[in-house]
């Protein structure tokens, strides 16, 4: 028996008279192209989505019809604008793409959605997108980050812990963690010998401020420049491609549980009034 299939642009048209549209659930991977400091491409997000939906395949069920739209590889970016290299539309616009690409999933017949996303400062744009879908054309959706999902390792533990504290807070970007899952996921576009320790001016604000520096009361309008001069943040020279292994297998698990929940999801999940 053939594996079911699970990209949405590896169907013929045909193929979707036999699918099963009721259940089947669209997952929109949406992440960007960015500068991530000295030692990461430009790709990083596009290639942490992309390798996380590769992890989350095994873990589905044949008869689950969940479908893997074309990853959306650029996003809402402006807090990189002033790094060479990155692409970045306005929001207007963003939330324009992931629209239409969903109404094109509706008009299929495919009424379930899950926007999936990799790129941290683009989540202020998925609840939106999700409202306006559900109230104007009726769809179940779903959004989520792959870094908000509750990641566990086979036996239970939480494979972030680690990375320590310090780091999961203020390596945010091209730090440790991101490093590692790059050295998992990409090993020869990872340039080590430009890594190091990228201090972040978050830390020196949260030692001094209780409000500014707690990262819930309230949150900065920031650009990256405002917190390294390089582009990234975190420990990135204490990377290993294990730790960004387990991260990857983690979250991949966590999408596949996501995505069949949502199909044991009641009839009337959405209702009229």
């Amino acid at each position: 028996m053939n594996p079911p299939a699970r990209y949405w642009a590896q169907l013929c048209t045909t193929d979707f008279a036999a699918l099963d549209r009721a259940r089947a659930i669209a997952v929109l991977p949406v992440a960007a192209t960015e500068q991530h400091g000295p030692h990461l491409p430009l790709s990083v997000d596009a290639t942490l989505v992309d390798g996380i939906v590769t992890a989350a395949l095994p873990h589905l069920a044949p008869d689950l019809p969940a479908l893997f739209l074309p990853t959306q590889a650029v996003g809402f970016s402006p807090e990189h604008a002033a790094f060479p290299g990155t692409l970045t539309l306005q929001a207007e616009t963003v939330i324009r793409l992931w629209t239409e690409v969903a109404e094109c999933v509706a008009a299929a017949g495919v009424r379930k959605l899950v926007l999936f996303n990799s790129h941290g400062g683009q989540v202020g744009l998925l609840d939106p997108v999700a409202r306006d879908l559900r109230a104007r054309l009726g769809m179940l959706v779903y959004t989520t980050s792959w870094f908000q999902l509750p990641l566990r390792d086979e036996t239970g533990a939480d494979p972030q812990a680690a990375f320590g504290a310090e780091e999961q807070r203020f390596g945010i970007h091209a730090g440790a963690i991101e490093t590692s899952m790059m050295l998992a996921l990409a090993p020869e576009r990872v340039r080590m010998a430009a890594a190091q320790s990228f201090e972040s001016a978050a830390r020196a604000r949260a030692e001094r401020f209780a409000l500014l520096g707690d990262g819930r009361s309230a949150k900065l309008a920031w650009q990256m420049q405002d917190y390294n001069p390089e582009g990234a943040v975190g420990n990135a020279a204490a990377a290993d491609a294990a730790r960004g292994r387990a991260l990857v297998e983690a979250a991949g698990r966590a999408l596949a549980q996501l995505l069949a929940e949502i199909d044991q999801l009641p009839p009337d999940t959405l209702r009229s009034r």
